[in-house]
């Protein structure tokens, strides 16, 4: 099988904020065969993304390639124009984002976005490129085929807008197609969908692919070879099942250990007794919009949702994207006052809305969010970011909350260096280690944790998991966790809330997990996991009365 892509001897430079430059990818070398799909997987800041982009010719500002070549077909992409390369994007190589809701701009319908490629480049006229694009919205798996076009990007789901997004990089029929973390935001049952639209329509074109992933579970789904990264360096390449089942590099080892999930004990296991709730939300309703005449919002998103946790321990809230998860913590945080409903915190209610809160009462419930990148502001340095919280809750003088930063980077195991930086100069895995930096700052009681562990890769997931345990024995916190990585939850949470259209339909332990007895949407939400096995995915068989009930796209 001949190679499409060869990349041989590849280095890149940066900038650092001393303007001095350091070598960021060093010497990395491999080959994709037409057809074939590559993953690029390993640690924030091991050079996945990097890499990726220099096989469309680009490389970040401040970096620049200056070593080796980058070879799709016929052209060196390290070595072409910039004319040149705006041939080659969108017809020979594509790029699908891990964001895509910032792919495509809100004003605009979605067919006109989607055809702008063919557009530019002049390959099909509109009325071919729309049937076109149909075609790829069917073979996407997408609801409403003919019609979804019309809609504008908010007017369709967080699934069904990154499929279109993987229809707007396939239109101009492309050789290879990047697609970066496309599916770390979603929800496994939506991931799923995805996973199979994505591997059904790239091997009826024999299109070839790079996945840049830290989900191994994923990548077991979708990639032939995996290409295992540290440091900017190579430290593995194999077949996907060589490498998820018999890994010869320590640090691929050292992945894979990270990815099991450690199921934390229960109090049902380690037979501690039922305090009193430090915090109880109770018959709590909200949504968004405008008030209608019978009282309730226009979108109703929580439906009399009750919920209570002790001191020391921990809820994990899982459920599919629009279930209410989010929503639940802006409730609790006071970003959301519900139409109806109590939140009380150690015994006391909390006023609905955060600008009633006492000082204090701000203080001990904290909430990180799941995109650091629009909770940290962009012109601030990090040092300046951590020391707010602990000039505003605990009135320290600059020299004392200079050291206490430097303690907190010590905490989310992150450089003291990286206090002079913006959030722009981070990866994103350091950026939401930051967010958490922040809240750890007010010394809380509770901690909401919306998606915090999305955007990090197996090995810090697990070390952060692992902080956030110890710090929970030291200081007696407890986590409410958010999240759609049932590992995740499985391997902090005491109790796990499973949500379904604004209610908490199970409650239930880990151990619990998946039984006989669980609520039809449980089950379907449990089988939705992916499994480290090659052919999980083409094996899955789903009871279809569980996917058009709870499914439904």
């Amino acid at each position: 099988m001949a190679n499409l892509v060869e990349v041989r001897d590849l280095k890149v430079e940066a900038k650092t904020d001393t303007g001095r430059t350091v070598e960021i990818i060093r010497g990395v070398s491999f080959d994709i065969a037409d057809g074939e799909i590559v993953a690029l997987i390993g640690e924030s800041g091991s050079g996945k993304t990097t890499i990726a982009l220099t096989l469309m010719g680009h490389t970040r500002p401040g970096c620049k390639i200056v070593g080796g070549s980058v070879r799709l077909g016929a052209n060196d992409m390290a070595a072409t124009s910039r004319k040149g390369l705006a041939k080659l994007r969108g017809t020979e190589v594509a790029y699908v984002p891990q964001s895509a809701a910032a792919a495509f701009n809100p004003a605009q319908r979605i067919m006109d976005q989607v055809i702008e490629v063919v557009r530019i480049h002049g390959l099909m006229s509109d009325e071919v490129a729309k049937e076109r694009a149909i075609e790829l919205f069917r073979a996407l798996a997408l609801p409403n085929a003919d019609t979804i076009g019309d809609r504008y990007p908010h007017q369709v789901s967080g699934g069904q807008l990154q499929r279109l997004s993987a229809a707007m990089a396939l239109i101009g029929n492309p050789r290879l197609v990047i697609f970066d973390e496309p599916t770390t935001a979603l929800d496994v049952t939506t991931q799923i969908e995805v996973l199979r639209a994505f591997k059904s329509v790239m091997k009826a074109g024999n299109l070839a692919g790079v996945y840049v992933s830290h989900d191994l579970a994923v990548v077991a789904q979708i990639a032939d070879r995996i290409v295992v990264l540290k440091g900017g360096e190579v430290q593995e390449i194999g077949t996907a099942e060589q490498i998820l089942t018999a890994p010869q590099h320590p640090y691929t080892q050292e992945l894979l250990a990270a990815f099991k999930p450690r199921i934390h004990a229960s109090a049902e296991e380690t037979g501690s007794k039922f305090q009193k709730p430090l915090l109880e939300a109770k018959g709590i309703v909200a949504g968004y919009g405008p008030i209608q005449p019978n009282g309730m919002p226009l979108a109703l998103a929580l439906k009399s949702v009750d919920i209570s946790l002790e001191e020391g321990r921990n809820l994990g809230i899982i459920g599919e994207s629009g279930c209410g998860k989010s929503t639940l913590a802006r409730v609790i945080a006071g970003i959301l006052p519900p139409v109806s409903g109590h939140i009380i915190f150690d015994g006391k209610e909390l006023a609905a809305d955060a600008r009633q809160r006492r000082r204090e009462e701000l203080r001990k419930l904290q909430i990180v969010f799941q995109f650091a990148d629009t909770a940290l502001n962009p012109s601030k340095a990090v040092g300046d970011i951590l020391e707010r919280p602990l000039a505003f809750y605990h009135d320290m003088d600059r020299a004392a909350r200079q050291a206490r930063v430097d303690q907190l980077l010590d905490m989310v195991r992150l450089p003291r260096t990286l206090k002079f930086r913006r959030p722009a100069e981070l990866s994103g895995g350091q950026k939401q280690r930051v967010n958490l930096a922040r809240a750890l700052a007010a010394d809380p009681k509770i901690i909401l944790c919306d998606e915090i562990t999305s955007a990090l890769d197996t090995v810090v997931a697990a070390a952060i998991i692992d902080l956030l345990k110890e710090l929970q024995r030291e200081l007696k916190l407890s986590y409410i966790f958010i999240s759609h990585d049932l590992s995740v939850v499985q391997a902090i949470c005491d109790e796990i809330a499973v949500m379904y259209s604004g209610e908490k339909v199970e409650q239930m332990p880990p151990s619990a997990v998946g039984n006989a007895n669980a609520h039809p949407y449980s089950k379907l939400l449990f089988s939705s996991v992916p499994k480290l096995d090659t052919g999980w995915l083409d094996g899955l068989e789903r009871d279809p009365e569980l996917v058009r009930a709870f499914a439904q796209r």
